[in-house]
Parts: C-alpha cells; structure tokens; sequence
C-alpha cells in the first residue's frame, strides 16, 4: 500500500478548531477506565468553578510531570502524639441525682415519695400538668386538707387529695405540717391508745385535725381535733402511711 501523504491532513487538522481536534481525538481513541481503588467516602458537593481561558482558547493541559510531581509529593507529617501524662485531663460528667435513679425519692428534694403535705392556700389549683400553661381540672377550697405527694418536677408536684383527685400543684401552696381528715363513719377520739380507753370526743367524717405523733410498730397515732387531744387509729383517717413515723411535734 503506498504511503499516505500526511500534508493535507496535517493543514486540515491546523485549521480545525482546537475543540474539535479534542473531539476526535476522544472519539478515534480508547476509553481508559478509572484506576481501581479505595471507595471514596461522599463528599457535599463544591460550587464548580471554571479555569479562565488561554489565550489561543484552548485549556492549557496539564502535563505528565506535573502529575508525577504531585503524585511524589510526601504527605504532610503527623501530628506527635501527646503523652497520656501531658494530656489535658477530660472533665468528668456530672453524676446523675440519685433521687432521679430511686423512685422512692423526689426527683427534686430527694425526700421520700410518696409523702404527706398540706394545703396552705384557701384556693388551690389542680392542673393537668406541671406549669401554668396546663388547664386547671380542679380547685381545691379548704385550707389545711391533708394531700399525698407522688411525683416531683421543679417546683411542681402531682398529689392526690383525700377524694382521690390528682393534679399538679406550686410548691408554694403547700406546707411540711401534718394534718389530718377523718374518715367513714364517726370516730372516737381515745384518750390512750388503746379500744378501752376514755372517749374524750366524737369526730365526724370530714373533720380536719393534726398529727402530733406516730410511733414505729404501732397502730396508733397521737392527733389534736380543736381544743381535744388524744388517740386514734391510723385506719380512721388520711394523712399517714400504714407504717410512717411521725416524730412528735
């Protein structure tokens, strides 16, 4: 086969437009595959930029040695380690309360749960929640009502009133001091602990009092209706637990 003149093609491939000789070039050529490797990790995508154009409006490409000097570029040095002794100790976390590990204690006080208070507001609010924006479910009217504390939250506490209604309460409408109110049928205020003792009155259901005392193991508690003082059972009344001590006051 004679040989091809390479004149024209060369003249031809001068007067063609640099885009296009890239064009064939990419066409007439072979796909070369990436370089098998390492997965990449997904990066966000940057904002492309384009490189300002030549002055033939050509992109200058980039050369091989170029790519070989990056390519043997060393990486960076690694940062020394610092010796455990010379690190910077980390701050140890806060422990938990433990009250808010124990159910048996408030969260808040860490004072036993459940508990008895007492109303000391002529009007107090029973809400659905702890905070003032919950709705108010009941109103209570009667100061010096006997409440069993269940649960704390800041300065709120959910507590159950003799009728068994619940609902959150300000701390500030309660007090510490024990009160008491009879209940079922009439009860007789003894004037020792004990059935056959004196009866030194007749309380009827609904009477508020005070609990002055209650002694471990007894059944007993030493309480003040008015101006009577004396005995009743522990069963006759809300304000206590089955087995609580009550230190005399």
């Amino acid at each position: 086969m004679p040989p091809r003149t390479l004149g024209p093609i060369l003249g031809l491939l001068l007067c063609l437009p640099a885009s296009a000789v890239l064009a064939q070039a990419a066409g007439g050529g072979t796909a070369v595959a990436p370089a098998a490797g390492p997965p990449r990790l997904a990066a966000p995508r940057q904002p492309v930029r384009e490189a300002p154009p030549s002055k033939h409006g050509v992109k200058p490409a980039k050369t091989e040695a170029s790519k070989a000097a990056r390519a043997a570029k060393p990486p960076p040095p690694a940062k020394p380690l610092v010796p455990a002794e010379h690190a910077a100790a980390e701050p140890a976390a806060k422990p938990a309360p433990k009250a808010a590990d124990d159910p048996a204690k408030g969260s808040v006080t860490g004072r036993p749960l459940p508990r008895f208070a007492t109303l000391r507001a002529d009007e107090v609010n029973f809400r659905a929640g702890p905070g003032r924006r919950y709705p108010i479910e009941w109103l209570y009217k009667r100061r010096g009502l006997p409440v069993e504390i269940e649960r704390e939250f800041e300065v709120w506490r959910l507590v159950v009133a003799p009728d068994g209604a619940k609902g959150w309460v300000h701390e500030a409408t309660l007090m510490g001091r024990r009160a008491l109110l009879v209940t079922g049928a009439e009860r007789v205020l003894h004037e020792r602990p004990q059935e056959s003792a004196r009866a030194v009155a007749i309380l009827k259901p609904g009477v508020l009092g005070h609990i002055r005392a209650c002694d471990a193991g007894s059944d007993w508690c030493r309480v003040q209706v008015g101006a009577y003082h004396g005995w009743l059972r522990r069963g006759e009344f809300w304000g206590v637990l089955p087995n609580e001590v009550v230190a005399p006051g």
